[in-house]
């Protein structure tokens, strides 16, 4: 299978560098490769690396929120900002800068990026959130990538599994093929913008710079500077 160009971390995530803290995408194949549960190269086993070579975190014993480190480590920068009555489940990344939000919930396999914010009664689930992007109001972002600068709107939603729980299709022109995934909720380029309670089916890639409507459903790929309604 040809995948299209935004399919890619180089095309939905230019900005982004290398160093600690940041998430290595696969070059040769869909940038949700990464999402891969059982991969060496994937989220699960990069997190894993990225908390046991991260010193100096924050002391969880002083923050005001709750947490389960039972499955997993967690690592809290010193300079994130972590409000009441938050609950935290390992293992879990969260960098400098970044605001997890009153309410919020963060479950295993979240890596919150530096400057990145979790708002109040989002839950995060085996995502990424790249450096500056935000998920500020009311949020589900499960089995997800969200590049620098997107804004999720109130309420919006990313669905990650089908209601029948199999294998999640891309649909490309109309066409679906496999993505190799069971749990799959969106890839979202840098500085999209999604309208309050819109929603993304499993599976959808939208390229840098795409619009999304408020109330729209969303399913697909779509390229860089799409406005979907």
């Amino acid at each position: 299978m040809q995948w299209p160009n935004s399919t890619y971390s180089k095309e939905l995530f230019p900005s982004l560098g290398e160093g600690l803290g940041l998430p290595v995408f696969p070059e040769n194949s869909p940038a949700w490769t990464i999402l891969e549960p059982s991969s060496k190269l994937g989220l699960r086993a990069q997190l894993l690396d990225l908390i046991s070579s991260s010193k100096d975190g924050a002391d969880l014993e002083e923050l005001e929120c709750t947490y389960d480190d039972t499955q997993g480590a967690i690592f809290i920068s010193k300079s994130a900002k972590i409000g009441p009555c938050v609950h935290i489940i390992g293992p879990c990344f969260i960098g400098d800068g970044a605001e997890v939000r009153h309410g919020a919930y963060v479950r295993e396999y979240s890596w919150i990026c530096n400057d990145s914010i979790v708002g109040h009664c989002t839950e995060i689930k085996h995502s990424i959130l790249l450096p500056g992007a935000k998920a500020p109001h009311f949020n589900y972002v499960g089995d997800s990538i969200l590049g620098s600068g997107v804004n999720l709107g109130a309420g919006t939603k990313l669905s990650n599994l089908r209601n029948d729980g199999k294998e999640v299709n891309v649909r490309i022109n109309g066409k679906r093929h496999s993505s190799g995934l069971r749990k799959f909720g969106a890839i979202l380029g840098e500085n999209c913008q999604l309208g309050c309670n819109s929603v993304t089916n499993p599976g959808v890639v939208i390229g840098c710079n795409g619009f999304v409507h408020p109330n729209a459903t969303v399913t697909g790929i779509y390229g860089p500077s799409s406005r979907i309604s």
